[in-house]
């Protein structure tokens, strides 16, 4: 991930033993990576500066001036007993106390569980943990972990319920245009180490021929909708979408100025016809992977080389042009004009007659609406503690969407 200019995260940990107890905080330390859900460096730092070995559970505060990275974040950590360092008491509310919304591998225990579940899968595929587990993020999207084995490292992914289907995805699609599949039950995934590097930066060769690994995979799966169905993507097709844009005014449109409310609500009625005019266009209903940005991409940086498709707990199902967003908004100015019209070709080989730019070009304003969507679903769906990474994020794809439209 590019690493704009945050000023240093300082981490604060606050303590609390397997059963649960608070402990209290160690003192606070910097750490170099600044994005808040990245504590492998929160971690190490524990031990260097400390000698306490943590697992941490979850944000509970940090400062906002520069988006989600940066600046002062206290986390709640997880020690197996007290250390021998001097702790400074806990005055605040209770950060144990349960929410309904917390997901389990942000209370005490739930890492040891997930662990304890991926040693299991990794000995019966016979290939068994070598050394201490390492833990990589964690926040409300996701907990990764490194986990060594004699055969390369194997990464451990346990994800919301709103991302549960990405194992069973992971099953349906080809071997090898995804992470190696080494066990998957319900909320947990264990994937083998791909090669390479992400494709953040890339150079237009490498971006064509992930796109065209993209929409390879979504001209075969046009008539394998109801799998997607059965799996439980979300359904961003004409009539389900109509219904959420509906809601998603209702929820999240109050921060918003009455002209921005005005044309929004004109977006949303015209939507019926918006989509039939996509529809006549002729580039039909499929999987879209939903987060089809170059840092979900990893291999080769060789135009020649190989790459595999990341992070299938986003996809949904509708129009696949809907994936150009990400995509175009993570790469350089010059290389945006190339890759549309590269994607163009793509679809009307695949679909001949049809017209993907227009089609595009319709989806403006419906992209904008998925992406708000999206971030409301985050919001629904984590404990308040955690929707500091999102909390804005609805309204201004709202906002986009009435520029858009």
């Amino acid at each position: 991930m590019p690493t704009p200019d945050f000023p240093p995260k300082v981490a604060t940990l606050l303590l609390c033993d397997r059963s649960g107890k608070v402990l209290g905080t160690l003192p606070p330390f910097e750490v170099e990576v600044p994005w808040w859900q990245e504590v492998q460096g929160v971690v190490a730092g524990a031990t260097e500066r400390f000698g306490v070995d943590v697992t941490v559970l979850r944000l509970l505060h940090a400062e906002t001036g520069w988006g989600t990275a940066g600046g002062p974040a206290t986390y709640l950590a997880e020690v197996d007993s007290a250390p021998d360092h001097e702790l400074t008491p806990w005055a605040d509310a209770d950060p144990v106390a349960d929410h309904p919304l917390r997901l389990p591998y942000a209370r005490p225990g739930g890492p040891a569980a997930d662990l304890a579940w991926a040693d299991a899968q990794l000995t019966a595929a016979g290939r068994p943990r070598t050394g201490p587990a390492e833990q990589i993020k964690t926040w409300n999207l996701s907990s990764i972990w490194r986990l060594p084995t004699a055969d390369g490292p194997v990464w451990l992914k346990v994800v919301p319920p709103f991302f549960g289907h990405e194992g069973a995805m992971l099953r349906r699609l080809h071997t090898d245009v995804v992470p190696p599949l080494v066990a998957a039950e319900g909320r947990r995934v264990l994937l083998g180490d791909v090669p390479g590097e992400d494709h953040w930066g890339a150079e237009l060769p490498v971006l064509e021929r992930v796109v065209s690994m993209l929409v390879g995979l979504q001209a075969e799966w046009v008539d394998r909708v109801p799998e997607l169905v059965e799996v439980g993507a979300p359904d961003w097709r004409a009539e389900a979408f109509v219904r959420a844009a509906e809601r998603l005014l209702s929820v999240a449109g109050g921060d918003l100025g009455a002209d921005e409310t005005s044309r929004l609500h004109a977006v949303v009625d015209g939507l019926p016809q918006r989509f039939a005019r996509v529809a006549e266009c002729g580039v039909p209903d499929t999987f879209v992977h939903g987060d089809f940005h170059p840092g979900n991409t990893r291999g080769s940086a060789a135009p020649d080389g190989r790459s595999v498709l990341l992070d299938w707990g986003d996809c949904g199902i509708g129009n696949p042009l809907l994936d150009q967003a990400a995509t175009l908004a993570s790469i350089r100015e010059e290389q945006r004009d190339p890759l549309r019209a590269h994607w163009a070709r793509l679809w009307r080989d695949a679909v001949p007659g049809c017209d993907p730019d227009r089609a595009a070009e319709l989806l403006g304003p419906v992209r904008a609406l998925r992406q708000a969507m999206i971030y409301q679903v985050f919001l629904d769906g984590i404990e308040p503690d955690e929707r500091v990474y999102h909390s804005g994020d609805p309204a201004h794809w709202l906002r986009k969407a009435a520029e858009l439209a």
